[in-house]
């Protein structure tokens, strides 16, 4: 590929590039270019039975990569950097997966894509119902988690001060794997007390937490009333919810818009959400992130209106995650008009993956 428009990789931006084959072209000649590639891919290409910058042509041949995501377990961060943002680059935010099936996961996210999910997120919360100017409670994970950073930078964004309760999802996901059903039971009473003390006494109108830590507070009759008289805005994400678990939690707190966002570190991000027949649908903000929904046993993707496991693809200038067979299953829809690959309903976890079993937990 000669004459490569790198500008086409280049973020913030209001509107994804109109031609998408040749934006993952150009991804590929940046990733993989002597001068501009990370040290982590530039070594990773000499195993590869193929040339990325030759063979690569369309989103369909980011199937001819390994599933490589486990190496982000001990890869160090600063070869995850692509060497075209210069010497030195700048510094990267680090945030890391909730460690479902083992050692945590680790991506690197430089400015840019940085800038560019903080106004796609403003935009998401701003549209679903988030009240502006009044107070946000984000019973969410923080540390190395980037949920809880992008909350609050969003949270400002719209006025609102942000109020945390930290959260952390590794901690119970070993009380669960061990059955410890009475400390499991403790850390959740733990969260809930905290943010009880926040809802007594300041002006929380919007929430964003778990499915499980909403069951629990719908399960505590102070905390109950405390969501239910000042709460106007619920956010969900993390863990899974069913339909049915949905509606009553929208029966219990009926003054209050609930709604919900799917992502995952390895994506960077999450998709944007939409509402269809009652059924939350989420679009991956392609050409950056694309899934495929697959028939794990073939590798083939199952029909629309089936149910496979989810393949997810993050391709921008910062870092790229291709093939990555993640731990989610879904139902396979149509995306809107000029979108790369799938779109997701009814996401649920699958109970194994890589031989070890899928713990939620709370998060």
């Amino acid at each position: 590929m000669t004459d490569v428009d790198f500008a086409l990789l280049d973020l913030p931006r209001d509107a994804p590039p109109p031609d998408a084959q040749t934006y993952l072209r150009t991804a590929m000649a940046w990733h993989f270019g002597t001068d501009t590639g990370s040290p982590y891919w530039l070594r990773t290409a000499t195993t590869l039975d193929f040339d990325p910058v030759t063979d690569v042509r369309t989103f369909a041949d980011l199937r001819r990569f390994p599933n490589l995501v486990n190496e982000l377990r001990d890869a160090p961060a600063g070869d995850l950097i692509p060497r075209g943002y210069g010497a030195p680059p700048p510094v990267p935010l680090i945030f890391e997966s909730g460690g479902t099936t083992g050692a945590p996961k680790r991506t690197a996210q430089l400015p840019d894509w940085v800038a560019q999910v903080v106004e796609w997120q403003t935009d998401d919360f701003r549209r679903a119902g988030f009240v502006g100017g009044r107070g946000f409670l984000c019973l969410m994970p923080s540390g190395p988690h980037g949920v809880g950073y992008f909350s609050r930078v969003v949270s400002a964004r719209l006025g609102s001060i942000c109020h945390s309760v930290d959260l952390d999802p590794r901690w119970v996901k070993k009380l669960v794997a061990r059955g410890a059903a009475a400390e499991m039971s403790g850390y959740v009473n733990h969260i809930l007390e905290q943010a009880e003390y926040v809802l007594r006494s300041q002006d929380i109108a919007n929430l964003h937490t778990t499915p499980p830590l909403l069951d629990a507070i719908a399960r505590n009759e102070t905390l109950t009333h405390l969501v239910g008289d000042k709460v106007r805005f619920i956010l969900l994400s993390g863990a899974h919810v069913d339909a049915d678990t949905l509606d009553v939690l929208r029966d219990v707190f009926p003054a209050a818009t609930i709604a919900m966002v799917f992502g995952s570190t390895m994506i960077l991000s999450q998709a944007q959400t939409r509402t269809a027949h009652e059924t939350f649908v989420f679009d991956p903000r392609s050409p950056y992130v694309v899934f495929w929904v697959i028939d794990p046993d073939t590798g083939e993707q199952v029909g629309y209106g089936e149910r496979g496991q989810v393949v997810m693809n993050h391709i921008s200038k910062g870092m790229f995650i291709p093939n990555n067979l993640e731990r989610d299953s879904a139902i396979r829809l149509p995306g809107p008009e000029g979108q790369i690959g799938d779109s997701v309903a009814e996401v649920a976890p699958v109970a194994t993956l890589d031989g070890e079993p899928v713990i939620e937990g709370v998060y």
